[in-house]
């Protein structure tokens, strides 16, 4: 992690994340033809929302105390930023709700 005191909040992450992604890696469709982008959606959420969110503000944190970091972010940010947030809202990624825990 970007931060020693992140690295477990990061391992927890990590480990949510790729047994989450196995399972999106299956077919869009269900057997029955239902969507499933929305459930796995849904499921992630439920599963490694929270140990995001935390490991998201231990490294905010982290970000915060080093002002060389914060201005390369911010660099970055304006030189790359992101102009659709298509399928972001309400998720960890949606940026209306970053700094929230």
């Amino acid at each position: 992690s970007l931060a020693e005191e992140c690295t477990p909040l990061k391992q927890r992450y990590d480990a949510c994340f790729n047994l989450w992604f196995e399972g999106y890696l299956q077919p869009a469709l269900d057997a029955a033809g239902v969507r499933r982008s929305p459930i796995k959606a849904a499921q992630y959420e439920r599963q490694c929302g929270k140990v995001w969110k935390e490991y998201q503000g231990c490294l905010r944190v982290t970000i915060a105390d080093n002002q060389n970091l914060t201005q390369l972010l911010e660099q970055a940010r304006d030189e790359h930023p992101l102009h659709r947030m298509d399928g972001l809202e309400g998720t960890a990624w949606d940026p209306t709700t970053r700094g929230a825990q």
